[in-house]
C-alpha cells in the first residue's frame, strides 16, 4: 500500500469544535485552517448541520450527552476528545461517546493533524467492524430461519429431503434459499404452524 493511499487528503473537509470560547479553540482552528479544513466553533450544542461534518472535536471536561444530536457511541463521523482533566469520570464519559482520538489541553501549535488521521482511521475500522458484526448476525438469523423452514417442511421425518425441497422451491420462485425460507416460515406461522402446502 502506498503512502498516498494510507494518508488521506483532508483539504476541504469540515470540522466542528464543540468547546466554550477559549485559547484552545483558537489553537485548534488555526491548525485546522493551515491543514485546509473549514472550522466551525460552537457551544454549548452542536447545530443540526454538524450531522454532515467530517470531524467533531468535543470538550471532555465540560461536555454532556445532550450536546450531541445522536446517542452516545453513535456519532456518524470521527470524534476527537479534548481532554484537560484526567478525572476517571470524565475519561469514562469521553469513552462512552467512542472518541476516536484525543488531544490534551492546552493545545499548542501541533497535534491536530495526527489526531485527525488517527481519528479517521479508528472510525473507519470501527465502522467496518460494526458492518461485519451486523452481517454475521444477519447470517446467523437467516440460518435459524432455514432450520425452521426445513423443520416445517420435514415434519420431523427427513431433513435432507426437506432441505432439497426448500432449494427446489427457491429455484421455482427464482429467489434465494434464505428468502424462500422466510416465506415458508411466514406461511407456516399464518397457518398456525401446520404447513401442508409445500410438501412434495
Amino acid at each position: 500500500m502506498s503512502r498516498a493511499a494510507r494518508i488521506p487528503n483532508l483539504g476541504g473537509a469540515k470540522a466542528f469544535v464543540l468547546h466554550r470560547p477559549h485559547t484552545t479553540v483558537q489553537a485548534i482552528t488555526r491548525q485546522l485552517s493551515a491543514i485546509g479544513l473549514a472550522a466551525v466553533e460552537c457551544w454549548p450544542h452542536l447545530p443540526a448541520e454538524a450531522l454532515a461534518a467530517d470531524f467533531v472535536f468535543f470538550d471532555a471536561d465540560l461536555g454532556f450527552d445532550e450536546q450531541f444530536p445522536w446517542k452516545p457511541g453513535e456519532a456518524p463521523m470521527p470524534l476527537v476528545a479534548l481532554i484537560g482533566s484526567e478525572a476517571p469520570g470524565r475519561i469514562e464519559w469521553a469513552l462512552s461517546h467512542k472518541a476516536d482520538a484525543q488531544l490534551l489541553k492546552p493545545v499548542g501549535t501541533a497535534g491536530v493533524y495526527s489526531a485527525l488521521l488517527i481519528a479517521r482511521q479508528s472510525f473507519e475500522a470501527r465502522r467496518q467492524l460494526a458492518g461485519e458484526i451486523a452481517s454475521l448476525r444477519q447470517r446467523v438469523g437467516e440460518r435459524q430461519t432455514i432450520v425452521r423452514a426445513v423443520a416445517a417442511l420435514s415434519k420431523g421425518s427427513d431433513d435432507d429431503r426437506a432441505y432439497a425441497q426448500l432449494r427446489s422451491l427457491a429455484m421455482n420462485w427464482q429467489i434465494s434459499v434464505e428468502e424462500a425460507a422466510r416465506r415458508i416460515v411466514a406461511m407456516t406461522e399464518a397457518e398456525g404452524g401446520d404447513d401442508q402446502s409445500h410438501r412434495a
